[in-house]
């Protein structure tokens, strides 16, 4: 069966994680990605956060499945003549470097635009046009600048940055949608075009919810359903608001049997207006379904707080998956707080391709993310990420490069 994105051939100039996240998924669904590195060094992820000495580090391996491997280096003037001849071979070219590396390697957009006028040039950036666009950006300045961390955390504590990767793994996804835009775009122009992901506007993005909220602050001074509601104050910034709920349904994280010593022992539990009355009776308190004080959400919200505290004394009754088979029953809105290692060992999630077991030449069998994204018509396989310069030779061949110019960029060192 074929691949959504088969024929696609990229030319993946990225490193570290965002540009990188990006190739792996477009490379998932099919793409022919060619990974440029420098010889003997490469993406300086392979070294980093090793775990086994002179081994690929699993931060490498996660992030360059289905790719191929070119050492190239551009400094040499052949090694500039094989990248201009790659540009020429390939549909998209995206990189992360930093704001003007790509002129200052001699590769113009009006350069690449004259040896391949239908190349995309995809690029990740820390910040777009603005007073910043040349500052250094990594995930959590990324996290910082964009909104993230001032509506993290708690109110009596100091912003903080999530462990979702929503800086630079956040911003590769938004950049992998504008490319295949831009194919798409290309069957009808015949042209290419820049395709710009800067990481603040990624964050942003996903950070709308909190950008809605300070609209509605500078209009009402309020927000009932922040837990700075009733009895505490608000400013003119949207607040730090715990675990509530980003949306107008109340939540929050309940402790749960067992967190006395099991620090993941915890339900994410929303009070969801349509099944007030089976939450009431779960928990022991029918009288609350018709009391002026709880039986409509208006009349909730300044009771929050009790109103969790007395769900909790129940949830610490049962484990997590307990609570959640009784409350799945009446459709309540709940979740379990699932650690690293219980997603490692979930069935369902191996069974999916969600968590996939990958075989490495060096490192042997590891846990890996497989494609989030799953197209009945074109299942992605996760195959392993390549050795450095692994497919050198097999991508000069198909460059038209015979054994003897080969052999001229090896003894240049150029590759």
């Amino acid at each position: 069966m074929s691949h959504a994105l088969e024929g696609v051939r990229i030319l993946d100039f990225t490193h570290v994680q965002s540009g990188p996240t990006c190739t792996q998924l477009l490379a998932w669904l099919g793409a022919d990605v060619i990974k440029v590195e420098r010889p003997g060094e490469g993406d300086p992820t392979r070294g980093q956060l090793r775990d086994i000495p002179d081994v690929d580090s699993l931060y490498f391996t996660m992030l360059n499945h289905n790719k191929r491997s070119i050492t190239v280096d551009a400094k040499k003037p052949r090694g500039k003549e094989l990248l201009e001849r790659l540009i020429r071979h390939c549909d998209v070219l995206v990189e992360n470097f930093a704001p003007g590396a790509l002129d200052r390697m001699g590769l113009t957009w009006e350069r690449i635009q004259s040896l391949n006028p239908r190349m995309i040039v995809a690029s990740v950036k820390g910040f777009g046009p603005g007073p910043y666009q040349d500052c250094k950006v990594y995930e959590n300045v990324a996290q910082c600048a964009g909104g993230s961390a001032s509506t993290t955390g708690f109110d009596d504590g100091p912003p903080l940055v999530t462990g979702s990767q929503i800086g630079d793994s956040g911003t590769g996804l938004h950049l992998a949608l504008g490319i295949v835009a831009a194919l798409y775009q290309r069957q009808s122009s015949g042209r290419g075009q820049k395709v710009l992901a800067a990481m603040q506007d990624g964050v942003l993005n996903l950070c709308r919810v909190k950008l809605r909220d300070q609209q509605r602050l500078a209009r009402t001074g309020v927000m009932e359903e922040y837990p700075q509601y009733p009895d505490g104050k608000f400013g003119d910034a949207v607040p730090r608001a715990g675990n509530a709920s980003g949306g107008g349904q109340p939540g929050a994280i309940l402790k749960c049997k067992g967190w006395e010593t099991d620090p993941n022992a915890y339900i994410y539990f929303i009070t969801q207006a349509a099944v007030w009355e089976p939450i009431c009776r779960i928990i022991g308190k029918p009288e609350w379904i018709t009391h002026p004080d709880y039986a409509t959400l208006p009349a909730r919200l300044p009771r929050l707080k009790q109103i969790f505290d007395t769900i909790e004394q129940w949830t610490q009754t049962k484990t997590k998956f307990e609570a959640m088979e009784i409350l799945n029953q009446y459709d309540i809105p709940c979740g379990p707080i699932l650690s690293m290692k219980e997603l490692a060992e979930e069935p369902s999630l191996r069974a999916t391709g969600t968590v996939v077991e990958v075989d490495h030449p060096t490192r042997g069998k590891y846990l890996s993310v497989g494609n989030p994204i799953k197209l009945s018509d074109s299942p992605s396989e996760v195959t392993r990420s390549p050795l450095l310069g692994e497919h050198t030779d097999q991508i000069l061949a198909e460059l038209g490069y015979s054994e003897d110019q080969i052999a001229a960029l090896r003894a240049d060192r150029a590759i």
